[in-house]
């Protein structure tokens, strides 16, 4: 009976001890730091579900300044104030925390921009993550909205079509930042500062006229690989080119289609509240 006991008390030694080691190496697990080689994942947690993304390391402006708007929680409690089913759920505003249900958002940010990171391989497939911004002419990025691609299936025809949409908003680009055409936009300007509304007419005339027919520029072609994603999941191509895409969801998709299936006022804001709960850093899985 007394080496039976023995045994035992040894047996439940090793036990204890193992679960010690065990419980140690859980924690350091948790405690890790994520490792830098690992692209960086971002859990959004909305009032639909939860969204998983991943960032780009190939932009790392936008990654960066995402990050740090998630570890500060800008983005806690901030709404999905644009929705558009087929399109893209876009949040960010950083006035939509306590707005009105009639309060119009989509203006608001922090007080700079982020330039742009306009990368080849990074299109608007559905799931795309990518900035919001302004008609500028760098096409430099909002702050903080950003939007995430719902989209829809596109056929050869949809996609020659938003070819030339790509195209000719590329054309208003290099034609806006063309020397040649500055005298003509300065004085557009003067106008405005002026109040001329005639001149300002007549000089905005001109410069569309010009714009619209600019050709001094490399003329996009999507991609065959581009197109077939398109034509399988789908996006929103027309976009490709203009705007900044940062990342992508890699789970949540079923939410994305949840949030773009609300209805909305005529304004494209959700009738009911969606509601960014919180977002964080989270390692690789």
């Amino acid at each position: 009976m007394p080496q039976l006991l023995n045994s035992l008390i040894v047996s439940l030694l090793i036990f204890l001890q193992l679960s010690e080691v065990c419980f140690q190496s859980s924690q350091d697990t948790l405690n890790r730091p994520l490792n830098p080689k690992d692209p960086i994942q971002v859990e959004l947690v909305t009032n639909f579900g939860t969204i998983l993304l991943q960032l780009s390391d190939e932009t790392p402006l936008h990654r960066d300044n995402f990050v740090k708007l998630v570890e500060s929680g800008t983005y806690d409690s901030l709404l999905f104030h644009r929705v558009i089913k087929e399109f893209m759920i876009q949040g960010g505003d950083t006035q939509s925390k306590y707005a009105d249900s009639v309060a119009r958002l989509g203006s608001s940010d922090l007080p700079y921009q982020i330039p742009a990171e306009i990368v080849p391989s990074l299109f608007h497939k559905k799931g795309a993550l990518a900035a919001a911004r302004t008609g500028n002419p760098e096409r430099a990025s909002s702050s903080t909205q950003f939007y995430i691609v719902q989209g829809k299936i596109q056929n050869d025809s949809l996609l020659n079509h938003n070819e030339g949409r790509i195209n000719k908003m590329l054309a208003r680009h290099y034609g806006i930042n063309d020397p040649a055409n500055k005298p003509l936009i300065d004085s557009l300007e003067m106008a405005r500062t002026a109040k001329d509304s005639i001149q300002v007419k007549e000089l905005n005339t001109r410069l569309n006229q010009r714009l619209d027919n600019y050709w001094n520029f490399e003329k996009y072609t999507i991609p065959a690989e581009h197109r077939l994603v398109y034509q399988t999941i789908g996006g929103t191509p027309h976009l490709d080119q203009n705007y900044t895409v940062f990342g992508e969801v890699i789970s949540g998709l079923d939410v994305v289609d949840s949030i773009a299936a609300v209805e909305t006022n005529r304004q494209d804001r959700p009738i009911s509240e969606v509601r960014i709960l919180r977002m964080r850093i989270v390692s690789k899985k």
